[in-house]
């Protein structure tokens, strides 16, 4: 019985020793984790006043990038009516020599008594009128005798062709098609052969 009892106080005095290590350590973790806590406390504001600040710059960016990029839109848009208002300004300014042509030439009509020298200077007026718009890069489409193209013409009639060689050809023209730049600006309204 006498060793029961030392076992047993052995055991008492092992688990008062453990429980003993166990709040210290508790007490410990405690001391830390609220360590911890304060110094986390303490971070908190100063990370939170540096992501505020940053936050700040960044907006800050934002709205500036934003309006300038307003402005652009606004500045472009301006560019562009006023580019479309005096986009014929060139074409125009060069044209006014063949009104004037034409305006003599019309005078020159209600008083002539011969109509050769008219022909002539309404060839002249023709003439000049086409040369300026040639260098405003068009040119006249030719088609007559040619095979029909659905996409540089449009038929308006079929006619029985003179010759078999003129069948699906083009025989005459009605109006004439013109390229400006390359591309179709006007299609040619033609008689096509069948």
């Amino acid at each position: 019985m006498a060793s029961n009892k030392k076992r047993k106080e052995k055991d008492n005095n092992l688990m008062g020793e453990q429980q003993s290590a166990e709040k210290e350590a508790q007490s410990t973790d405690t001391t830390s984790v609220e360590n911890q806590e304060a110094t986390t406390a303490t971070e908190e504001p100063q990370a939170g006043q540096q992501l505020a600040a940053e936050l700040a710059e960044v907006n800050d960016k934002y709205l500036r990038l934003y309006a300038e990029f307003d402005n652009y839109k606004r500045r472009v848009a301006k560019e562009r009516i006023e580019l479309m208002q005096t986009a014929g300004k060139e074409i125009i300014a060069n044209l006014l020599p063949v009104l004037d042509d034409l305006d003599r030439a019309l005078k020159a009509i209600e008083t002539a008594t011969e109509v050769g020298p008219l022909k002539e200077g309404v060839s002249l007026v023709g003439h000049k009128l086409k040369t300026i718009l040639t260098h405003q890069g068009l040119t006249e489409m030719e088609s007559i005798g040619k095979p029909f193209d659905a996409e540089l013409q449009e038929a308006i009639t079929n006619v029985p062709a003179p010759d078999d060689d003129l069948k699906g050809k083009v025989i005459d023209e009605i109006e004439k098609g013109y390229f400006l730049h390359g591309k179709v600006l006007r299609h040619a309204k033609v008689v096509v052969g069948s």
